[in-house]
């Protein structure tokens, strides 16, 4: 069970960080453009967590 939450752990941490800096970056996003930072924030956090836990099926 601990295995299976830390890639999710890290994907949120990751987005945390992630957040943080795009929040520092741009004060005021239109709807689109945050959806498509959301998208890459989660798609990158999970590589992140991937890379780091081994990738799946290891």
């Amino acid at each position: 069970m601990k295995l299976a939450l830390l890639p999710a752990v890290l994907t949120g941490v990751f987005c945390v960080f992630f957040s943080i800096v795009v929040s520092a970056l741009a004060s005021a996003l239109d709807m689109i453009v945050f959806l498509g930072v959301s998208f890459v924030s989660g798609f990158l956090g999970n590589l992140f967590a991937q890379i780091v836990t081994g990738g799946r099926g290891r």
